[in-house]
């Protein structure tokens, strides 16, 4: 029970990093520049506190500037990307984007796929040439490309951290590190910042709850997970996103998106599960 609770509120705070965002730029309740300043700095914060609490001591080597400059540009992307994008439809880009980059990176690092894996990459790919298809319902391009660029960022961000030996503390840092980017982020969107307090709230709970404390469950959870499962379940979030898109924002979800994301979702389900075949 335990593992269920900890990891269903490890996916709501993932998924609520989309809605969040989204709710704060809607309708001109805070620029993307400060929304993403003020999440990097709570989530900092918090992490900072939450790491006070542990007894393991944070050693110099813990984390890293390129780790940090990954971290800024994930978060940043993500926040002008939905600028312009959907909830659901930004989720579904930038997991997609991240898991393709995830499995590329493999096969670049020698691991080589059978036929049912590059089908179901295959597969996948098409699926955002589908959603990207003109229409009356096809995202921005450039959301598009920001939000990928924010999933490769994070890919390569999980990359660097698979071989952490203390997480909790090497994100702390990581995010701490970050700060001085922040400063050249708020030089350079000054002309455009405008804050609300309903979006500082936003921003703060994204920062703060979605993002420092939900990474935070998400370590606990995911020792007790195999990494299939750990892997599987994080194609739920997409599906959360969207659906409180439609809840909160009234949303629609269009049949190019349905099928895109059955698309994207399901080939990455198939090489998933075969990149953990016994």
């Amino acid at each position: 029970m335990k593992i269920i609770i900890t990891t269903s509120l490890a996916l709501i705070a993932f998924a609520a990093n989309s809605v969040l965002c989204r709710l704060a730029l809607h309708d001109g309740l805070m620029d993307a520049g400060s929304f993403t300043v003020v999440r990097l700095f709570s989530g900092a914060l918090v992490l900072w506190l939450i790491l006070g609490t542990q007894k393991k001591r944070v050693s110099k080597g813990s984390g890293s500037w390129l780790a940090s400059f990954l971290l800024f540009l994930y978060a940043v992307t993500f926040s002008y990307a939905y600028i312009s994008l959907d909830i659901g439809t930004g989720a579904l880009i930038l997991f997609g984007a991240g898991q393709i980059t995830l499995i590329a990176y493999a096969v670049w690092e020698g691991k080589r796929i059978n036929r049912f894996e590059g089908l179901g990459l295959g597969f996948a790919l098409f699926g955002f040439v589908y959603l990207m298809f003109p229409s009356a319902s096809a995202p921005s391009w450039l959301g598009f490309v920001l939000m990928s660029i924010s999933g490769i960022a994070w890919a390569f961000y999980t990359v660097i951290g698979k071989g952490s030996k203390f997480p909790l503390a090497d994100t702390t840092c990581n995010f701490i590190r970050s700060i001085p980017m922040l400063f050249v982020l708020l030089a350079l969107s000054f002309q455009d910042m405008h804050v609300s307090t309903q979006g500082l709230l936003y921003a703060i709970l994204s920062g703060a709850i979605a993002s420092g404390i939900g990474y935070t469950i998400w370590y606990m959870a995911v020792v007790h997970l195999q990494t299939i499962h750990a892997a599987v379940v994080q194609l739920l979030v997409p599906v959360l996103a969207a659906f409180a898109g439609v809840v909160l924002m009234a949303e629609p979800i269009t049949t190019q998106l349905f099928i895109s994301s059955a698309m994207i979702l399901g080939g990455i389900l198939v090489v998933t599960l075969q990149r953990n075949k016994v």
